[in-house]
């Protein structure tokens, strides 16, 4: 990877993790995140699922020490944004794979794994394996339908293919025939 790559994968990664603490409060309840969701998904498919995992990662944790949120922010997130990368790669560019990676990583893994965080260092009581998985999944379809829809968006007009190529990233994006400047372009 060149040097212009890695400088800029670092600005992009950098810009991704503040847009998500910023965003993250919209349509925000406990347990629900779509915003985060979507940047799951677009970090996955511009950068890879280690980008993805480093992403939700710190967003969890910013949001942890200076939004007051719980662990959910770190349950609710790392295990999405890997797989939708790993989903996204091995399907050889489908976004709609790198959304389901987003709703089993977040909505059935994160939501499982959840659980004993919160009874057990939250001091949450009353709580049952599958409490979180409800509110996991309609955060993940929300936010992976405001991802999928983008992402569609900008491979349609070839920007998702020119983003992947600027990052460095191994561009697997499905091809598309696009019109740009009145041309029919095929990528």
């Amino acid at each position: 990877m060149k040097r212009n790559e890695t400088v800029l994968r670092m600005i992009v990664l950098a810009f991704l993790i503040a847009l998500g603490v910023v965003i993250s409060p919209i349509l925000r309840v406990e347990g629900m995140c779509p915003m985060a969701h979507f940047i799951n998904i677009t970090c996955a498919v511009l950068m890879g699922p280690m980008d993805a995992f480093l992403c939700a990662l710190l967003i969890g944790v910013i949001r942890m020490m200076f939004l007051g949120i719980p662990p959910l922010a770190l349950t609710g997130a790392v295990f999405g944004a890997a797989l939708s990368g790993i989903l996204f790669k091995v399907s050889k560019g489908k976004i709609w794979a790198a959304v389901i990676g987003e709703i089993i990583g977040t909505g059935i893994i994160g939501a499982i794994i959840s659980y004993p965080i919160m009874a057990l260092f939250w001091g949450r009581t009353g709580l049952t394996w599958l409490f979180y998985v409800p509110s996991f999944i309609a955060g993940t379809l929300i936010g992976g339908s405001i991802a999928f829809g983008f992402l569609i968006a900008i491979r349609k007009s070839g920007v998702l293919a020119n983003m992947q190529r600027k990052l460095g990233s191994e561009i697997i994006t499905e091809p598309t025939t696009t019109i740009y400047a009145g041309k029919v372009v095929h990528q």
